[in-house]
């Protein structure tokens, strides 16, 4: 199994305003670019998500992640009619493993940080793929909120678009 975090932060390192908002994204849609989402949306079979980051997928008009099974990991008890949400509460890698069994091979971790801390604490992220939005926020929810584990990555490629989006890939370094 392998596990995307694709995610995109401003500058200084924010991936939402201090109240979730993410419309500052706004400021680099193009309706003739994409930035790779559509190949690499093809390209996964499961979502995990964060409930807050959850919560803004339901204020959307139209569910933004359609087709995928997706599990929002979470201690409240939330509920939900769509077939396709499961909620999850167990710890990260014991969930994973059961994502893995149900045939679920390339997962993308969508958000928000402290999801994507549990994932670092244990190792769990094989690929980033980071979009630097050209804005700075000042304030907002952390991409990677203190304390976060040291992890050593490997840089895979980068790409910059008309628009100042800046994306960048890296792979974890594997312990040798």
């Amino acid at each position: 199994m392998k596990v995307t975090l694709y995610i995109a932060t401003s500058l200084d390192g924010y991936i939402a305003r201090s109240n979730g908002g993410i419309d500052w994204l706004s400021i680099v849609e193009t309706p003739e670019e994409d930035y790779g989402y559509a190949a690499f949306y093809e390209s996964i079979d499961a979502i995990v998500l964060g409930s807050k980051t959850y919560e803004l997928g339901l204020s959307f008009d139209q569910w933004p992640y359609p087709d995928k099974k997706s599990f929002v990991f979470t201690q409240r008890d939330l509920k939900c009619d769509r077939e396709d949400v499961v909620f999850v509460s167990d710890p990260v890698n014991r969930a994973l493993g059961n994502i893995e069994t149900q045939g679920f091979k390339n997962i993308w971790l969508v958000g928000g940080g402290a999801l994507i801390n549990s994932f670092l604490r244990h190792s769990l992220i094989d690929k980033y793929i980071i979009s630097i939005i050209p804005i700075i926020l000042g304030e907002g929810i952390r991409f990677f909120p203190p304390p976060t584990p040291e992890e050593k990555l490997e840089f895979i490629n980068s790409k910059q678009y008309p628009s100042g989006l800046i994306q960048i890939h890296y792979r974890r370094k594997q312990n040798i």
